[in-house]
């Protein structure tokens, strides 16, 4: 009877979340492994210039794939979504960033979901069914300098909260 078999899906997503960890330690942030996964993966927290940690988060969720999709014009990467997972990531405030890694290339790249959507005209949730198509440009290659811009998107949506939230019961 032949034993239990690691599945190759298993295999590329551990990969890639060690790939994308070793860029966060390497901006000297850290981060934290969602263990139970209803939405988000990771969760990076920052720090400043002298090590202090910063407030606010930012949420990641990521998909290894063998078979990264392109579309025609050679430049663009074509990710189906789920409207569940939307509606979790369209309410959060914190910037919540898909990422997705390529296993044979072993690059990945990256989509800020609020802004995406945001930008969308006449974009309207309750109008998807189950899924949805999003671009992401093969410029938004994961690296540390995209690291920090996720800090810097973090860091811009606590500058507009400031003022807003209250506390009361």
């Amino acid at each position: 009877m032949p034993k239990k078999r690691r599945p190759r899906e298993h295999i590329i997503a551990d990969i890639s979340v060690n790939y994308v960890e070793r860029l966060i330690f390497l901006c000297g942030y850290s981060v934290e492994r969602v263990e139970y996964d209803y939405g988000y993966d990771l969760i990076i927290f920052t720090y400043d210039s002298s090590g202090e940690i910063e407030n606010g988060q930012i949420y990641v969720q990521l998909k290894a794939t063998d078979s990264l999709r392109v579309i025609e014009d050679k430049e663009t990467i074509s990710f189906s979504l789920f409207r569940s997972d939307l509606e979790l990531w369209l309410l959060e405030p914190m910037p919540c960033i898909l990422i997705v890694y390529s296993a044979k290339m072993d690059k990945a790249y990256w989509l800020y979901l609020q802004a995406y959507f945001e930008s969308l005209a006449n974009f309207d949730l309750s109008q998807i069914r189950e899924t949805i198509t999003v671009y992401i440009p093969q410029e938004n290659l994961l690296n540390q300098e995209a690291i920090k811009k996720f800090a810097n998107y973090k860091n811009k949506v606590l500058q507009q909260l400031k003022g807003v939230i209250h506390h009361d019961i």
